[in-house]
């Protein structure tokens, strides 16, 4: 009797030990997942409202200019020779010279700039002074307080509007950095929805073979080669990519290149097979034999009972696969850095080279200086993709709860 007490006291203790952990497991994780999150939002939060312009440098112009702002844009133009005079920036109708510490060594040849840093300038004065349309990029402590002809030009500084629609994304350009991410944003978007346009039908009617036409055999084998699949690294199917689709569609569409979106969209397509034929074909097979058999009985045929039942009933777990093939598909980085080309252009159509955001993360993140412009504006990106899979999948899971009712 005692032995059995001290059991039962044993079993007890055991049994809240190991509630207890599982417990501390369930909230250490939802921890850990706010913390990530968190990290991830303060870091790219911290980007917007930061100026486009290196920091410790300054856009000069003459006194007598009467522009005090340019923005990044502009800016760009001007710098690429695209804006030659002030009056398109809304300034006075006179040329746009540039001024550089190589102009100003062609200006005065005579002058040892690298041994007599202190006499820049004095030389930047003058050259400001000969030419009221000039415009210069210098370090700031060689222009504040130095200069009589100098002033420094204002620019905004970046935000959120800007940051969504503008068109061109040139994180390193000087003098003024370029973060619009909608050439990255419509390209994640078109090869994403592509890819799983291609692979879901698929995908669906081999989960459907699986579960309710192949016999036990055929199963036993496809299944554990399909499931094989989803663990082949992404690197691979890059290059079986690189070495396949890629000519493929070069060849097929007479293109210059093949690095296109729709190979990107091929190749997602393959690696999002695994996952939307494992999950759908075990939804299938969980519907219950005796709806099926009464679908037989009232004279359904097996391909109406497959539609009408079985697929309506597994509608959740098709669901569920959907939205995991377009989780694969907007975070797959490796693959589509591979064989998308990385032009980072709005897209007109599949068969133009794209930039996604996950590949742009992990091109740049290793170039980008830590805490920088260009290293939080990866981090934004890393926001939009956590808010872009969040909504995408929101807006699955509402569609699939309405045709439930």
């Amino acid at each position: 009797m005692t032995n059995r007490v001290g059991h039962r006291r044993l079993r007890k203790i055991t049994e809240s030990l190991v509630e207890g952990l599982i417990r501390i497991s369930g909230y250490s994780s939802a921890i850990i997942i706010i913390l990530i999150v968190f990290f991830l939002f303060r870091e790219g939060i911290s980007f917007l409202n930061m100026s486009p312009v290196e920091e410790g440098y300054s856009l000069i112009v003459n006194r007598n200019n009467p522009i005090h702002t340019l923005t990044a844009g502009e800016i760009k133009n001007i710098f690429d020779g695209k804006e030659v005079n002030w009056n398109h920036v809304g300034g006075t109708d006179q040329p746009i010279h540039l001024l550089t510490l190589d102009e100003l060594v062609l200006a005065y040849p005579t002058v040892e700039f690298e041994k007599r840093l202190e006499e820049i300038p004095v030389y930047i004065d003058l050259y400001l002074d000969s030419l009221v349309g000039v415009i210069g990029y210098f370090p700031t402590t060689l222009i504040q307080d130095k200069t009589r002809w100098a002033k420094s030009v204002q620019v905004p500084d970046i935000d959120l509007q800007e940051f969504i629609l503008g068109d061109e994304w040139f994180p390193t350009a000087v003098p003024a950095a370029q973060m619009g991410i909608m050439p990255l944003l419509l390209g994640t978007l078109l090869v994403a929805f592509a890819a799983i346009l291609f692979s879901l039908p698929l995908g669906l009617a081999a989960a459907i073979y699986l579960a309710e036409i192949a016999d036990e055999r055929v199963r036993m084998v496809l299944k554990p080669v399909i499931e094989l699949l989803a663990g082949i690294p992404s690197v691979v199917y890059g290059f079986f990519g690189l070495v396949i689709i890629v000519p493929f569609v070069q060849t097929t569409f007479g293109l210059p290149v093949g690095e296109t979106a729709l190979a990107g969209s091929l190749v997602l397509a393959i690696m999002a097979l695994p996952t939307i034929i494992t999950v759908s074909e075990d939804s299938l097979r969980t519907t219950p034999r005796v709806m099926k058999e009464a679908s037989l009985a009232l004279g359904a045929s097996r391909w109406q009972t497959i539609r009408k039942v079985v697929i309506p009933y597994a509608s959740s777990g098709i669901t569920a696969a959907a939205i995991l093939g377009i989780g694969r598909a907007i975070g797959e980085t490796m693959a589509v850095l591979m064989v998308t080309g990385n032009s980072a252009i709005i897209p007109r159509s599949l068969l133009q080279p794209v930039r996604t955001i996950p590949a742009t993360i992990a091109a740049e993140l290793g170039e980008a200086p830590f805490g920088g412009l260009h290293f939080k504006a990866l981090f934004a990106l890393g926001c939009m993709l956590f808010i872009m899979t969040l909504l995408i999948n929101l807006g699955v899971e509402r569609v699939s709860h309405q045709r439930k009712h």
